[in-house]
């Protein structure tokens, strides 16, 4: 993908580390609009994903992209997490991607801003022979993730030492 795609006052380029920032203040955001609204967990969350974050980047098993407004501002972003992966009878890589920490300003939803994102980090797997990728989708985002493709599966989840 070319390091920067403009499309009228929006651009999209791949972050930097010099956007770890903005992309804990996404994470933080992305978790509050999906009903997190406990600080001192959305704190305790952003503290311990923050140094995450810059170790997965600075490794590249975390790629970003990010879409900023005609001054500058990042307005959105998404991350893909390069995981590795036991051979599977879905996509043969030693490698899938994981779509996390989709989000975009309230004030620029609704402009397709996401699924340029999303077209963005999908055409990088396709390019680098990443054969499958999951994510788990907000209410809010499912119906575009459909639409680019993405399918239900039969993954369930246990938290331990929650109860049931």
């Amino acid at each position: 993908m070319p390091s920067e795609i403009r499309q009228g006052n929006i651009s999209i380029r791949t972050a930097t580390l010099d956007d770890a920032e903005a992309i804990v203040g996404h994470r933080r955001g992305m978790f509050f609009d999906m009903g997190y609204h406990n600080e001192e967990e959305l704190n305790r969350m952003i503290g311990a994903f923050r140094p995450w974050l810059r170790e997965k980047m600075a490794s590249a098993e975390y790629l970003a992209w990010v879409a900023s407004g005609g001054d500058g501002t990042i307005v959105a972003g998404l991350g893909l997490w390069l995981m590795d992966w036991p051979p599977h009878m879905v996509g043969p890589g030693s490698r899938r991607g994981n779509i996390l920490n989709v989000y975009t300003a309230p004030s620029f939803r609704r402009q397709g801003i996401a699924r340029r994102l999303m077209e963005a980090a999908l055409e990088w797997c396709r390019t680098h022979g990443i054969p499958a990728v999951i994510l788990h989708a907000s209410d809010e985002g499912r119906p575009l993730y459909e639409n680019l493709g993405f399918a239900p599966t039969n993954e369930m989840r246990l938290t331990i030492g929650e109860s049931k």
